[in-house]
């Protein structure tokens, strides 16, 4: 049983893969909140797939890119259950899931603010990304008979002349899928995956001395 999770955007999703099919799925809009939602999120999807904790064989997280806090929360989560199980976890891209399962070449997206977006192509010989790439760029990734999915999928196909298309899946449910097939794979601990600096500014003033 693999336990799949990501709160890396404006979102909170949890999914149980048992090999062959998502068994049990959840995926709740949320512009905040996802710290509190996560773990009684994962409660619910275990219970609705009749399994336990110490059934899982390894857990597939959301590594970004997106929302900066939200990866955090998701990454600190699955590093913390795969320590207290004894079990892997394993880091998938949004983007990678966003496209998988996709037939045909794929522009996957995700809206990184600011007229700006977190792009990455899949396509035979012609791979490109991650990338934060600023919309009227986005010209430069014309590939043919490519289907772009993600956000504002349809202004990015429109504006390259290409096709826009829903996801296969919710985010968890593909990193679920994506984990089942690197189980197994020697891999390090998931660590976000962020492809800009953090909007926050280092403090102007020195810190103050810290007496002994």
């Amino acid at each position: 049983m693999i336990l799949g999770f990501s709160t890396s955007g404006p979102y909170c999703g949890a999914a149980v893969y048992d090999g062959h099919d998502v068994i049990a799925a959840q995926h709740e809009e949320l512009a905040k909140g996802q710290a509190e939602r996560l773990m009684p999120m994962i409660d619910e999807v275990l219970a609705e797939a009749g399994v336990t904790f110490s059934d899982l064989s390894a857990i597939g997280v959301g590594i970004g890119p997106g929302n900066f806090t939200g990866i955090r929360i998701s990454v600190a989560a699955a590093r913390g259950l795969a320590l207290a199980l004894d079990i892997p976890a394993i880091g998938v891209s949004l983007l990678e899931a966003l496209a998988f399962d996709h037939k045909g070449p794929v522009l996957a997206s995700i809206s990184a603010g600011r007229d700006h977006f977190y792009l990455q192509r899949f396509a035979p010989g012609a791979d490109r990304g991650p990338e934060l790439v600023p919309f009227d760029q986005i010209t430069d990734w014309r590939h043919p008979d490519l289907t772009c999915i993600g956000n504002r999928e349809g202004d990015i196909a429109a504006m390259i002349g290409a096709t826009g298309g829903p996801a296969p899946y919710y985010p968890a449910s593909a990193i679920a899928r994506i984990a089942a097939l690197r189980q197994g794979e020697v891999t390090a601990p998931p660590a976000p995956l962020y492809l800009r600096a953090a909007d926050a500014a280092p403090a102007r003033d020195a810190a103050p001395t810290i007496l002994p």
